[in-house]
């Protein structure tokens, strides 16, 4: 229940709806808050070695019966060099010592490692990196068992469509295997654990097998679809010495180019667009780089066309009179052509579905409506896992890059547009506009319910992180499910600003790839944000030493509503189903009896934590000291005790 209203509560709400913008409010608040003093978290320094390891350390190691200067890690370090991969997410295993002391000392270093706690943390790490930087990384496992670890991570950039070069150490030849845990770890085809979600794989027999075999698994994985690739790397081949340096050739990387869509049915396309009363474009994961928003801009302001952006990347700017995301619904019932451009689910998203008591469905879009799709998303669709979504008919299917079909496809449409159109389109434009005008202050109104209430509502966690970071390059790179406050009402117009959803709604995904995001923004110097679902964390809380151990700059909002809250609402709608009331549906549902505290464990982890925050005169001046922190080069973590969404 909210909290009773204060006079000077009220104010704040009021400043609140007067602006423009969330941070209104969220700006008198926090000026209101007394400021607490939190000191940052003494980094504690490694235990003072023995006389065993100073030894180990100073002096050179044995000599090897078999010493030699070279081997077969150093040039797959060369390769990997080669092949542009510029870190090696990695949790250290003995299948490939081989290649990490080569990486170390032949390499320089060079791929980074950057060193993570678990398996999953470092495929999601990669994933996350790409999405900034749009350049695919390395992460290798140990092993059978290190894969299996992870299998999540990797199956979240499968459906993400986000590239990688996912590698495992391997002992192939069962001769060469120890007694134990080399059995128990090795197999005959490790690739077959993720086949069903990488889009290839391979397993080298030799040092020039494994350079081919790495530049084409680059190279496929960026040739869109793009998806996640698979090498296992042999550990006798890693270790011993290279034969015959001079015979082995790393090959050139070469990308092929984005294929666009056939130009005739781009041109119907066209056609049917111009044509068109009321056409609707729907986008998911259209940018594969930066150049797309501005694309999809000029083809919306040429058709004065209204624009669904579900999120899957940062393909429209969330302020233009033109993105109707936010009315996605009304939007497509009076549409009279819809066109889809990488759109990974268009009849989940051109229907209305429920699943209380009979599951059902029924259309959203008029039964006269033409529709098209314009992707390359069923270019790459395999049979076990499900996730390319319930097949829906389109008048017209044309196989190609969504992006790489835009400039033609707008060159098209503008050819249609005479001068006698142009004032019609103009009109549309306006009522559009004011369509999104109305939608804004909807969402604004709907953001000041419960605005003083403890626990804090996600509106206002939301406004008051963005009062704070709205000045700054910022970059928000994670939410927590349901979380749809900052696409709504922020002003997102940089390709940087947002970098879209998990792909597979893995849980887990969230803190460790957002991680590989501020990563990927550090050396652009920008602030990176992510609001971090407490159940969500719970998989992979050693992300935060990683953080700081490596010293990333990023801020975890932590949006803890001490449930598993999706689950929580399904077991209540079950409990109502059957007439059996709410009572018992916190069991197994809520994480509570104890309250996990974030904040004394991000700084047992060395990152500067505060909380938990209940009261919301508090947040706004925790945040402040939270971001001094990221600003100054370091992870922060703020644990923000959340009403239930």
């Amino acid at each position: 229940m909210a909290s009773k209203r204060s006079d000077t509560a009220a104010v704040g709400r009021r400043g609140f709806l007067k602006g423009a913008a969330l941070s209104g409010a969220a700006a008198i608040t926090a000026g209101e808050a007394k400021a607490v003093p939190v000191e940052a978290p003494k980094k504690a320094s490694a235990a003072y070695p023995g006389p065993l390891q100073l030894a180990a350390d100073t002096e050179r190691p044995n000599a090897d019966p078999a010493t030699q200067t070279s081997s077969g890690g150093d040039f797959m370090t060369d390769v990997l060099q080669s092949a542009g991969i510029d870190y090696l997410f990695m949790m250290c295993a003995s299948s490939f010592r081989g290649l990490h002391e080569a990486v170390l000392n032949h390499g320089g270093n060079k791929p980074e490692i950057i060193v993570c706690v678990h398996e999953e943390i470092a495929a999601a790490m990669a994933h996350g990196y790409y999405k900034i930087d749009g350049k695919p990384q390395a992460m290798i496992c140990h092993a059978t068992v290190g894969l299996q670890h992870a299998a999540m991570a990797i199956y979240n950039a499968w459906c993400d469509r986000v590239p990688m070069l996912a590698m495992v150490g391997n002992i192939l030849e069962e001769d060469k295997r120890l007694p134990g845990a080399e059995w128990n770890h090795s197999a005959v085809d490790p690739g077959a654990l993720i086949r069903d979600f990488t889009k290839w794989d391979d397993q080298p027999a030799n040092l020039q097998h494994f350079a081919e075999s790495t530049v084409r698994a680059v190279r496929i994985a960026q040739t869109p679809p793009m998806a996640p690739v698979f090498i296992s790397v042999d550990a006798e081949l890693q270790e011993n010495p290279i034969e015959d340096r001079e015979k082995l050739k790393i090959p050139k990387l070469s990308l092929p180019l984005p294929a666009m869509g056939e130009m005739g049915a781009l041109r119907e396309v066209a056609k049917m667009l111009t044509n068109a009363e009321n056409p609707v474009v729907v986008v998911d994961r259209l940018a594969r780089t930066p150049a797309a928003m501005p694309l999809l801009v000029e083809l919306a302001e040429a058709l004065q066309c209204a624009i669904i952006d579900v999120g899957g990347r940062m393909n429209f700017p969330s302020q233009h009179p033109l993105n109707h995301s936010g009315r996605a619904r009304a939007a497509i019932a009076q549409a009279d052509v819809i066109v889809g451009i990488e759109a990974t689910d268009l009849w989940g998203l051109i229907n209305a579905h429920s699943d209380r008591i009979v599951r059902s469905n029924r259309p959203i879009y008029k039964p006269t409506a033409k529709l098209a799709t314009i992707g390359n998303r069923e270019m790459l669709i395999k049979a076990n896992d499900q996730d390319f979504g319930r097949y829906q008919p389109v008048d017209l299917a044309i196989s190609g890059d969504g992006e790489a079909s835009l400039p033609y496809l707008t060159e098209q449409v503008k050819k249609l547009i005479d001068d006698g159109r142009k004032s019609a389109l103009a009109e549309r434009g306006k009522k559009l506009a004011a369509a999104h005008a109305s939608m804004i202050d909807a969402a604004l109104s709907n953001a000041t319910i419960g605005w003083d209430a403890s626990p804090i509502t996600s509106a206002r966690m939301c406004a008051e992180v963005y009062a704070q970071i709205k000045d700054d390059d910022w970059s928000l790179v994670g939410t927590s499910v349901g979380l749809a406050w900052p696409r709504l009402l922020w002003d997102m117009k940089k390709p940087h600003n947002w970098n879209g959803g998990s792909g597979g709604g893995g849980v887990g995904y969230n803190a460790p790839a957002s991680l590989g995001a501020a990563l990927a923004n550090k050396k652009h110097g920008r602030l990176t944000v992510s609001f971090q679902g407490d159940g969500d964390f719970m998989m992979c809380p050693g992300t935060l030493w990683t953080a700081a151990h490596h010293k990333i700059p990023l801020l975890y909002v932590m949006n803890n509503n001490r449930a598993w809250h999706q689950e929580f609402m399904y077991l209540q709608a079950m409990a109502g189903r059957h007439q059996r009331g709410a009572r018992n549906t916190r069991i197994g549902t809520t994480i509570t009896d104890p309250n996990i505290d974030y904040a004394n464990l991000a700084r047992s982890f060395g990152v500067y934590g505060e909380g938990p925050i209940s009261d919301p005169k508090e947040l706004g001046p925790a945040l402040k000291r939270a971001l001094a922190v990221v600003r100054n080069g370091e992870p922060a973590l703020i644990d923000v005790v959340t009403d239930p969404r």
